[in-house]
Formats: structure tokens, C-alpha cells, sequence
């Protein structure tokens, strides 16, 4: 007896344990939703985010069908267990909001889809002229086209046409007729590279390529629609160079005049957000539009006194909002900005608070219920995830003491206003920087100091210039206003010049791991989104992510998709296997590759045997000898000694089809096997191989609907020989010791 009234006590707290925990772990989350009560809302553009990029992550429609399934229980389960707080009822609108966003994104690749070219071919095309850019730096024209119908093409295709080539005649709306060399859109070459194939999927382009003369222009096309296209011929008619590109991209978002070489700096000096159409330009517009209407109407007292001349002057600049947006060809990141622009505006006829987090999560959702595919650009994380990282430090109460509004000195006052715009520069700089590095795989460090100067300089000189410059050339009088405008744009470029050459201005780093960027993503929307001290959780995601992304080991062996181009990591850098690689090629090989500057050529290298058909390099790491062969040229080589050089390597790489009888120890990429998996990237230390393709990706870009081209009727054999060349002996293939 006395030994179980002894038990008894000690067993009964622990059955009521459990239940007692589970309700002060609901107490407290509900506690801590009540205090946060104001932020959750922020939190259902996020959510909606989260199902478009799963739409992406997952392979194919099983895959979506579980996982909008999956939401939806988890809806349901939540609102069976609701005791009416807020934490079951949050759940439930995050999970049927991801859900909606799956739908969202599956509803609008299918939408959208439009059959690709099969193969490539040269063709001949007519059909509208839907859009027309100058690349003037390029002295090229790029034309996108809706094809007639019944002349085996894609509906919509891309075609760039030489300067020369360009009738006078040629506008948008106009009907032509011309010859071209067309190839369906590209994938990524490697991973991490630019994926254009997704891109065309959802814009329904189904072929690029480059048109040839003569271009004949059947009916001309509608004078309206040249607007954007005279507007930056006037501009750049006035000022040279880069400086009428950088002048024509302010006003029309038009950047093809700006020079390569002065785009690079720009992009290096972590200034190229300034030739982007975007929200500081909306906002220099409208501000300048409300100001100069404000000021007008404010001389007639009659006004004055009778009408509510802000509400008047906030309509005149949701017109220029509207206009501007319209000018500029209304990309996604314009449309987005102006959106919030309105919201803005219309905040501030009702007397709200103009500029919160609330507004910036209301432009994100109608970007995304629009566009939801934007989300997966380089442009739509740059620009919310500058303008979250401003409004957030901003909206801080530490923050908002600090730089207040005080009866102080001038001096005090400019040095907390220097402070400001340092902080604030400094914020967007590491929100932006996991952006940069995972989509361009560089890394910006003296951005923020750069902006400081620029971004008053283009905000409060270059386009005030530029517009009076207009103005004034409505009456022949603009020469002045244009030599000042052209002074300020080569500041501008003289300070990305100097930023871009400073050492370690752009650090190149290799591709992120998805998993890393998305931990970072992740810890800082918790960082901005919340107000309680539990926000500070959100920097474990942000330096988890940021060590993961630091480890990762470079690639030492990349092969493009289609076999013909591969770099290699020897002691010397990053070395290609062809002489003869593009500008494009070679840029993204060394980007991919986390190596800033140009790449070496494997064929100078010690470590490379090469002849003109063959190389063969061997890589050491970790003690372990890599033997790569790869072919370098299109002639055929003696089956034979291919064989025996394939069984002496460990990769063989190759854009052509190797015989069976090639077999190396670990890899054979040949050109069947890249159709499969597209471009490769190889870590040898860690012996992993990533590809472009995963074999269950049924990403509708992957699989598209084809259309075969119109065949080029043959006029028979004409008795050519294919010339063939022979490995001369197999030491030519070893590498020197």
C-alpha cells in the first residue's frame, strides 16, 4: 500500500505534462501572432511566392498534383483543429495560398504554350513586325515577329537583322519578308547559365536567330507605334556614345547604344539598376510631374483656395506614372514599380501613410497574379528585395530616431541625411548580394559607396537635364541643357569606370547551390517581415546559407549542352578547349566557372596534349590523377586509336556520337548522352557530376510542342569529300611531364 500511494503521485503530473505544453506552446505562438498581427498579412505574397517556385523545383505534373493535394489537406487539418486563433487560421490561408500559386503558374505555362522549332534551319519568314530595338552598340536591330499562318514556323520568333541591313521603311506594325538562320531557343549551356529557353517559353517566342538582306517591307507600319523608337533616335542623335544609350535608357528604357565595355562597368560598379526602368525612375517622374503641377496651379489663388491642389497634382502624376510605364515598353519591373506608384498615390489622397511594407507586399502580389513567372528572375528579386530592405530599415523605430526630422544645424542635418543614405546603401547592398552572386556569380563590394554619388546624380541632375533637354528642343533651344546633360553622364561613367577598375571591385564566385540561396531568401524575409525579437531567428537561415554558399567547390570541368565547348580548371585558371570560342561563350564559361577575367586556352597549357582534332589534359586533386579527353574539331578521327585513347581517360567529351567501343572509366559525354542530361558541370574533388536536365523534368520549356521547318529543296550530291584525320600516334595525345 505504501508503496503505490508512493507511485501515484509521481505518475499523474506526467500524463497532464503533455497537455499542458502543447497549450503553452499555443498560448505563446498566438501571443506572439497578436503582437505580429500587423505583419501577417506581408507574409501571403510569400506564400503565393513559395507555390510558384515549387511549380519550378518539382519535376512534373504528378509531382504538382501531390503537392497542391498536400496544401490543401493541410488547409483543411488546420481549420479542423482551429480553436479560433490566429495561428490554425494562418496556416490555412498560407497552405491554400501556395497551392493557388502552383495552380497559378501550371494554368500559365499551359497558357502560353506555343510550339518551338524542331531543328535548326535557314527559312523563310513573313509575318508582322510585333516589337522592334535598336542594339546600336551592336549595330544591330532586333525584331520580334508574328509569322503568318501555314509556313511551318512558330507563331512568335526573334530575329536580329545587321544595321545595314534595316530598310528605312521598317516599323513596328509593318509586314515583312526575309531569309533567316533559325534555331530553337537555347537552354541553359551549363548549370547556373541563363536559361533563355524558359524565358521564350513564356514570352512564346519559338525561334531565334539572325535574318539576312534583303528585307523587304510588304506594308509599312503604324506611326504611333514608333514613339519609344524616334525618342531614342532624338536622344541619342544628341549625345554620343554610351552617354546617348545611358540618356535613352532613363527616358525609354531602350539600353541597346550603351557600349558594351561602359555596360560592364556599370554592372561591376553595382550601378547597372540605373539602367533598368524601375522605381527610382518612376518616382523621379511622378515627383517631378507633382511638383512642377503643384507649383503651376499654386498661382492662381482662385485654385488654391477651391481645389485640393495635391489630390490634383497626384492625378497629373499617376498619368505620368501611366505614360512613363507605357513609353518604356512596360517590362515587368516598370509595370511593378508603377503599380506601387499608384498605390502611393492613392495612399496619400486618403491621408495614409505613403511608403509601407504593406504597399510593397500588395505591388508583389499583382505582379505575381499577373506574371507569376517573373518571380524566377534576376529582375524581380533585385527589385523587391531592394525596396523591402529600404522600407524595413526604415520603418525600424531604432531606425526612425536616429534619422528623424530635428531642429538641428545645417552641418547636423546633412551628416544625418549622409548616414541615411550610407545605411540605407549598405542594406540594399546585402540584401541584393546573395541576388547578384546566385544569378551572375559575381559579388559587388563597393556598390553601396558608388550609389551614394550616383543615385542623387541621376536622380536630381541627369534626368531633370534630360528632360528640360526635351522641353526645350520643342523649341530649338535644347543645345544647353543637352552639353549639361552630357557633362553629368560622363561623371557618371567616369565614376563606374573607377569603381569597376578599383582591386576586388567585382569578386567572381562560382555557381550558388540553390538550397544555400534559398536558405538566405528565407532568413531574410524573416528579418524584414517581423517586428519582435523573434525576427532575429532569421539570421540562422541567413548565415547557414551564406557558409553553404562559401564551401562550394568551384567546377574543374564544364561541357556546354551541345559537346562543342568545354573549360577546365588547370593550375593555371580556367582553361577552353577551342581557340575559336564567342564573346558570349567565353564570358559565361568564366562566370560559371567563378573566375573574373578571360579564360586561358587549354591548347597553351602544360598540363594539355593537343592536336588539331584531339586534347587530352589530366587534372590533380586530392592526389588523384583526371584524365580528360574531349575532341576539338568536326573531322572524323580513326576509330582505332579513339578507342584506346577513350579506355586511358576518365571523361571523354565530344559533340558528335563516339562509337560503342569508347568507353572511358567514368564518363562518357558524348553527344546523345548531352541531350539527355545538357550541359555538365564536374567537381572532381567531391566526385559529383550536376546537370542542366534531371531525367524526370517535365518542365514544359524541355518537352515543347515542335514544328518541323520547311524543307530547303536539295539540288543533288556535289561530289565533295569529307576530309578525315588521323590521331598521328598516340603520344601526341600524352601530356608533357
Amino acid at each position: 500500500m505504501a508503496s503505490s500511494a508512493a507511485a501515484a503521485p509521481s505518475t499523474r503530473p506526467q500524463r497532464l505534462q503533455t497537455p499542458q505544453t502543447l497549450q503553452a506552446l499555443h498560448d505563446s505562438v498566438e501571443a506572439w501572432l497578436d503582437a505580429e498581427r500587423d505583419q501577417v498579412v506581408l507574409w501571403l505574397p510569400v506564400a503565393l511566392g513559395i507555390g510558384i517556385a515549387g511549380w519550378f523545383l518539382l519535376p512534373d505534373a504528378p509531382h504538382w498534383r501531390i503537392a497542391i493535394l498536400l496544401c490543401v489537406a493541410i488547409a483543411l487539418g488546420a481549420l479542423a483543429a482551429a480553436r479560433g486563433g490566429r495561428a490554425t487560421h494562418a496556416v490555412a490561408i498560407g497552405a491554400l495560398t501556395v497551392a493557388a500559386g502552383l495552380g497559378l503558374t501550371w494554368w500559365r505555362a499551359d497558357r502560353v504554350a506555343a510550339p518551338v522549332l524542331a531543328r535548326p534551319a535557314v527559312v523563310q519568314v513573313a509575318g508582322q513586325v510585333e516589337r522592334l530595338e535598336p542594339l546600336a552598340a551592336r549595330d544591330l536591330v532586333r525584331l520580334t515577329i508574328r509569322t503568318d499562318a501555314g509556313i511551318g514556323l512558330p507563331p512568335r520568333i526573334r530575329v536580329n537583322l545587321a544595321q545595314a541591313d534595316v530598310p528605312a521603311t521598317l516599323a513596328q506594325g509593318a509586314r515583312v519578308v526575309l531569309r533567316a538562320r533559325l534555331m530553337p531557343p537555347p537552354a541553359a549551356s551549363v548549370p547556373g547559365a541563363y536559361d533563355f529557353a524558359r524565358v521564350a517559353w513564356f514570352s512564346g517566342i519559338g525561334a531565334t536567330g539572325r535574318g539576312f538582306a534583303p528585307v523587304t517591307v510588304i506594308a509599312s507600319g503604324k506611326p504611333a507605334g514608333n514613339l519609344r523608337t524616334s525618342l531614342t533616335t532624338h536622344i541619342t542623335d544628341r549625345l554620343e556614345g554610351s552617354r546617348g544609350g545611358i540618356a535613352a535608357a532613363l527616358a525609354t528604357g531602350d539600353e541597346g547604344a550603351i557600349a558594351q565595355a561602359d555596360s560592364e562597368a556599370m554592372r561591376r560598379a553595382g550601378l547597372a539598376h540605373l539602367l533598368s526602368v524601375s522605381g527610382l525612375h518612376i518616382t523621379a517622374a511622378v515627383a517631378a510631374t507633382m511638383a512642377v503641377v503643384l507649383r503651376l496651379l499654386a498661382l492662381s489663388p482662385w485654385l488654391a483656395i477651391r481645389v485640393r491642389l495635391p489630390l490634383v497634382a497626384a492625378g497629373a502624376g499617376a498619368g505620368a506614372a501611366i505614360g512613363y510605364t507605357l513609353l518604356t515598353g512596360a517590362e515587368v519591373p516598370t509595370i511593378r514599380s508603377c503599380v506601387a506608384a499608384l498605390l502611393v498615390l492613392a495612399a496619400l489622397a486618403m491621408g495614409r501613410q505613403a511608403v509601407t511594407l504593406r504597399l510593397v507586399a500588395t505591388g508583389a502580389l499583382a505582379v505575381l497574379l499577373a506574371w507569376p513567372e517573373a518571380l524566377m528572375g534576376a529582375s524581380f528579386q533585385l527589385s523587391f528585395a531592394a525596396i523591402v530592405a529600404i522600407v524595413a530599415l526604415h520603418e525600424h523605430p531604432r531606425v526612425g530616431s536616429w534619422f528623424a526630422p530635428r531642429d538641428d544645424g545645417m552641418v547636423r542635418r546633412m551628416l544625418r541625411a549622409f548616414g541615411s543614405l550610407l545605411l540605407t546603401g549598405v542594406a540594399v547592398e546585402a540584401a541584393l548580394m546573395p541576388i547578384a552572386v546566385f544569378h551572375f556569380h559575381k559579388a559587388g563590394l563597393y556598390g553601396a559607396a558608388a550609389n551614394i554619388v550616383a543615385i542623387p546624380l541621376t536622380t536630381f541632375v541627369v534626368m531633370p537635364l534630360e528632360a528640360m533637354a526635351l522641353i526645350l528642343d520643342v523649341f530649338g533651344l535644347g543645345a544647353p541643357a543637352w552639353w549639361l546633360t552630357d557633362v553629368a553622364l560622363r561623371l557618371l561613367l567616369w565614376l563606374a569606370h573607377v569603381v569597376a577598375a578599383a582591386p576586388g571591385a567585382a569578386v567572381a564566385v562560382p555557381s550558388m547551390p540553390a538550397a544555400a540561396f534559398g536558405c538566405m531568401v528565407a532568413g531574410g524575409l524573416w528579418l524584414a517581415l517581423w517586428r519582435t525579437r523573434w525576427r532575429r531567428l532569421g539570421l540562422i537561415p541567413c548565415a547557414i546559407g551564406a557558409i553553404w554558399a562559401g564551401m562550394a567547390s568551384p567546377p574543374d570541368l564544364l561541357v556546354t549542352n551541345d559537346g562543342r565547348h568545354m573549360a577546365v580548371r588547370v593550375r593555371g585558371g580556367l582553361a577552353l578547349l577551342r581557340d575559336r570560342a564567342g564573346d558570349y561563350t567565353r564570358n559565361m564559361l568564366a562566370e560559371n566557372g567563378g573566375v573574373d577575367g578571360e579564360p586561358l586556352l587549354l591548347a597553351d597549357q602544360p598540363d594539355a596534349g593537343c592536336t588539331r582534332d584531339l586534347c587530352l589534359v589530366e587534372i590533380v586533386t586530392k592526389g588523384r590523377r583526371w584524365r580528360v579527353l574531349a575532341t576539338r574539331s568536326t573531322y572524323p578521327v580513326a576509330w582505332p586509336e579513339l578507342v584506346v585513347a577513350c579506355r586511358r581517360a576518365d571523361i571523354v567529351v565530344s559533340e558528335r556520337r563516339l562509337p560503342r567501343g569508347c568507353r572511358p572509366r567514368w564518363l562518357k559525354l558524348d553527344a546523345p548522352t548531352l541531350r539527355r542530361t545538357g550541359g555538365v558541370a564536374v567537381v572532381f574533388e567531391d566526385d559529383v557530376a550536376a546537370t542542366v536536365r534531371q531525367p524526370a523534368d517535365r518542365h514544359p520549356w524541355l518537352n515543347p510542342p515542335v514544328i518541323m521547318p520547311p524543307r530547303k529543296p536539295r539540288s543533288g550530291d556535289d561530289g565533295r569529300l569529307r576530309r578525315v584525320r588521323h590521331v598521328q600516334t598516340q603520344r601526341d595525345l600524352v601530356p608533357p611531364s
